[in-house]
């Protein structure tokens, strides 16, 4: 019998982000701006989920490419710091960069680089070892994960992060039907939203489809249920400063509910706190919600919601 180490294995999306603060956005062209000091810290999605989780007291290891330079050495300290397991192979082209472009009142604008190597595989005997041993593993949209799907064992729940997706780019559909859970975000899809969620759900595997948007809340989309059902933001537990990581934020309280047990309604409810509390704070996920402070803000005393700790 297989012992079960990891909670959460998180497979790929790490990297560094170079956060830069504009007085606003669109940016007008002109030479030079003054800015306050630039800043590299741990960044995307992966890094996000794999550190959101870790905070809510789960046990998470994040399995990843990552380059043998100042940036990889910046991610695999952080994550060490902070209690995430890590198991890395060297990636070719380098550690995966983004540049953001964040206003005071906390808008983005992401300049991505994927560092991607074509044909560059996530090793098959890094990711085996963790996601078989896994209650749960999220698999983030990078092409070097796109083979894992056939290796998670039977009875391993899965999820992805679609982001911006449009419902038309193929590059996402692998991960799109292959999952159990997808997180989307409704950036890109218009009145096309509810279409392209019932598609996700009817080509693919997925039992549960949440499509997040910013202040309107969020739109779910599962099998025990008829329709799509809205469900508000909850509010910003301080000053907005950075919505980077907002919705990697989310994804973490929606797992962590999915993984006590709780009911769907209360694990969204759990995921829209966490998402608020990455806006309130400085950076990409340099601050997740710790698990009492989610407590706290859900207004429950542990025993009454059935939230409690790892022990």
């Amino acid at each position: 019998m297989t012992t079960i180490r990891h909670d959460v294995v998180v497979l790929g999306g790490t990297g560094v982000d170079t956060t830069v603060y504009v007085p606003e956005l669109p940016l007008p062209y002109r030479d030079t701006y003054h800015v306050p000091p630039v800043l590299d810290r741990i960044g995307n999605t992966g890094s996000g989920v794999a550190l959101g989780c870790r905070a809510l007291g789960l046990r998470v290891t994040l399995v990843d490419l990552i380059g043998a330079d100042p940036q990889g050495r910046l991610v695999r300290d952080h994550l060490t710091a902070r209690g995430v397991d890590l198991a890395w192979a060297p990636s070719r082209a380098g550690t995966i960069r983004s540049v953001l472009l964040v206003t005071p009142d906390g808008r983005r604008l992401s300049l991505h680089d994927p560092r991607a190597t074509p044909g560059e595989r996530l090793p098959r005997d890094l990711y085996l070892p963790a996601v078989r041993a896994a209650r749960h593993v999220h698999v983030s949209i990078v092409g070097s994960c796109r083979h894992v799907f056939p290796d998670i064992p039977d009875g391993v729940t899965t999820s992805t992060d679609l982001h911006d997706w449009d419902g038309t780019n193929p590059h996402h559909e692998d991960f799109a039907y292959a999952s159990d859970v997808v997180f989307m975000s409704a950036a890109a899809l218009g009145d096309r939203r509810d279409a392209v969620m019932r598609a996700i759900m009817s080509r693919g595997r997925a039992s549960l489809v949440v499509c997040t948007d910013g202040a309107d809340g969020c739109h779910i989309l599962a099998a025990e249920w008829d329709g799509v059902r809205h469900f508000p933001a909850q509010p910003l537990p301080g000053p907005a400063a950075d919505s980077n990581g907002a919705g990697d934020a989310f994804v973490s309280g929606v797992l962590y509910g999915r993984l006590r047990g709780l009911p769907l309604e209360e694990c969204v409810r759990l995921g829209a706190l966490a998402g608020a509390h990455a806006c309130t704070a400085a950076g990409t996920h340099e601050d997740p919600i710790t698990l009492a402070a989610l407590l706290e803000r859900a207004g429950e005393g542990g025993q009454k919601s059935g939230l409690v700790t790892n022990g």
